[in-house]
């Protein structure tokens, strides 16, 4: 459920290069990790306060947030699922992707 409202917000906000990373079984820290890219610093900022908004209106709790001010990666943690926010520049240089891509 918390995934559909993600993958709808970042669909509908354009959000580019959209992957999800299943993690059950390979870590304790989420079932799942979405990682998109925005085009811009006000691009990855207005798709995470986009997401923020949904999630709480989805009766999601507290969504934990870091890296808003300069918005070159934005990390949300929704609980069972994390989210990152990256300008491609930015996700390129730290290979997420490949990280978790086994």
């Amino acid at each position: 459920m918390i995934d559909d409202v993600i993958l709808r917000s970042l669909d509908d906000d354009k959000a580019e290069d959209v992957l999800v990373i299943d993690l059950a079984g390979k870590s304790s820290l989420a079932d799942a990790m979405i990682v998109a890219s925005g085009r811009s610093q006000r691009h990855v900022g207005a798709l995470a306060d986009h997401l923020m908004r949904k999630l709480k209106d989805a009766g999601v709790g507290k969504v934990r947030v870091e890296g808003l001010p300069q918005c070159d990666w934005v990390l949300l943690d929704a609980g069972d699922v994390i989210v990152h926010v990256f300008r491609p520049e930015v996700r390129a240089f730290y290979g997420i992707d490949r990280m978790w891509d086994h």
